[in-house]
């Protein structure tokens, strides 16, 4: 994508013999001021240009060489264009009808020939394999008049890479982990955690990927993580209830003070927990590969691993790099793990193969409950992961791949300032209205912008009038299909977001794939209607 989102949600489906539901539109200025951030101007003024005569030692001059080609200069102005693109302008000055040949160095050891007669402004495009600064050297020389011009830009690419970390904790308000004290979080304030500098997370970190579990509830509400230092946006990132103790993971943009805020929007002071799994910056390490969901592991059938329920405060290994089109040597793994069936309370800790299980946690459920989390976590030097059960009862528990990161691995991470896409409880969303039960929501996020290989994205459900799932997956369609009407009812998958409950709030992050086609499709599973919320925290760029 280049310098902006090109984000168009289309219209929404609905089972064939229930009403339709209506398109959703969100304006383009909004979604290039969401993605603004990211792209940066470099500058070098004429002013710097080193001017050499270049006759050869010995030459006899004429006249005009002697005099030069004093107006010979170069002016330099760099845009970042895409994760890890540049568009560079070059403008030249020079006395009139001179030839200028033009040589640019990237940096990256490649360079790119131009020419210019006379002054004149040349715009060079180019794409960097890897992340990172690079000093751009630019050198226009008049041959017939033995002088030459060079200057030098200093860029930096704007995609980030995810470094795994951990899981290690963070925060934790009850004893004071990463806080002031030992203390909830008052209703309707923040807490600031600090990212860059805690323990070995460098400076300069751009977002930080958090497992948020919010605790010791008295009343609902809801927490949102965002920059520190900026506006808290109108999004959210995990709902609660009275009484419950609920996860989701987050991938938050990092203040340029190193810090995030995580905002209670609840009645009532709360507990919260925060364990990182990893950090983006702008340096190269492993990028992002968004797949449609694989069902890895599945205990009730056997799948992927040992046929029968986890065994309380026990553990499975499963086999990830290497296996079921998952390459050897990814570092880490975007999931989504489902717990269902527990035989009582507990907690979920997934984590790499080869180290110890750590403090941290990836999902809470209660006995009886079924529930999923998103889940980024380090992959052991084998390819494998470690899933440990930490209730005292069994549970039976569903593993499903929906990307990873690698070295290999093309999709640079561009934050954006967290944006809600649509609500359709709110009568100014031309979305508005409750979703019907096998119905789907298709939305136009990259159909214009092929390189968007997937989407960050938080789905709340509400207000649900029975039990069923959320999936979301790419859609075989393509928007020209959509907009002539001879679009095709795409397979549900299987494999679910998230799991509700009648009148119950429930929240996931979900790291989309865009497919083929660019658009994304949100699927309810039950035979009931919800409402549905989506809101957006930044994309997977390939160029």
């Amino acid at each position: 994508m280049a310098a902006g989102v090109g984000l168009m949600p289309g219209a929404a489906h609905a089972d064939p013999v229930a009403p339709d539901t209506h398109g959703v539109t969100v304006p383009d200025a909004d979604l290039k001021a969401a993605s603004a951030e990211n792209f940066k101007t470099f500058k070098s003024s004429a002013a710097r240009s080193v001017r050499k005569n270049t006759a050869p030692a010995g030459a006899k001059a004429t006249a005009q060489a002697e005099v030069g080609n004093p107006d010979l200069a170069v002016d330099l102005a760099a845009y970042n264009a895409s994760a890890h693109s540049i568009s560079l302008d070059t403008t030249i000055s020079s006395v009139a009808g001179a030839w200028i040949n033009v040589v640019i160095e990237w940096g990256d050891g490649t360079t790119s020939q131009e020419s210019s007669s006379g002054g004149s402004k040349i715009t060079t495009t180019h794409n960097y394999e890897e992340l990172g600064t690079y000093a751009v050297k630019v050198t226009a020389t008049d041959t017939a008049n033995n002088t030459s011009a060079d200057n030098t830009v200093e860029i930096r690419t704007a995609g980030s890479e995810f470094t795994p970390y951990g899981p290690t904790r963070l925060l934790d308000t009850r004893d004071g982990t990463g806080a002031p004290a030992a203390a909830k979080v008052r209703a309707y304030s923040s807490v600031r955690l600090k990212i860059a500098g805690n323990g070995k997370i460098p400076a300069g970190v751009t977002a930080v990927a958090l497992n948020l579990t919010v605790t010791n509830t008295r009343s609902s509400g809801h927490v949102t993580a965002f920059p520190a230092g900026t506006e808290k946006p109108n999004t959210s990132n995990v709902n609660f209830a009275p009484g419950q103790t609920v996860p989701n993971l987050a991938i938050v943009p990092v203040g340029e003070d190193g810090y995030v805020e995580l905002y209670n929007g609840g009645w009532e002071a709360i507990d919260l927990i925060a364990d990182a799994t990893g950090y983006f910056t702008k340096s190269a390490s492993s990028g992002y590969t968004p797949v449609t969901p694989i069902r890895f592991a599945d205990t009730r059938s056997g799948l992927g691993t040992g046929k029968g329920q986890i065994i309380g405060q026990r553990g499975r290994g499963i086999q990830i790099g290497g296996a079921n089109g998952i390459p050897a040597g990814i570092t880490a793994v975007a999931l989504n793990v489902t717990v269902t069936n527990p035989r009582g309370d507990g907690h979920l800790t997934v984590y790499p193969s080869g180290k110890a299980v750590p403090t941290a946690s990836n999902l809470n459920f209660t006995a009886g409950q079924t529930v999923a989390n998103s889940v980024i976590v380090p992959v052991g030097a084998d390819g494998r992961i470690n899933i440990r059960n930490g209730a005292w009862a069994n549970t039976d528990v569903i593993v499903d791949v929906v990307g990873y990161y690698s070295p290999a691995s093309e999709g640079a991470y561009l934050r954006l300032k967290p944006k809600r896409v649509f609500d359709t409880r709110d009568p100014q969303d031309s979305i508005y209205g409750k979703m019907w039960g096998r119905g789907y929501i298709w939305t136009d996020f990259a159909s214009k912008w092929p390189d968007d290989m997937g989407y960050v994205l938080n789905a709340t459900v509400t207000n649900p009038e029975g039990p069923g799932f959320l999936a979301v997956a790419p859609d075989p369609n393509y928007r020209w299909m959509y907009d002539s009407n001879s679009d095709s009812w795409p397979a549900a998958p299987t494999s679910s977001t998230l799991n509700f409950t009648a009148d119950k709030t429930v929240a996931n992050l979900v790291q989309a794939s865009t497919g083929n086609t660019g658009i994304i499709d949100f699927f309810n599973q039950s035979d009931s209607r919800i409402d549905l919320v989506v809101d957006m925290f930044g994309y997977y760029d390939r160029n």
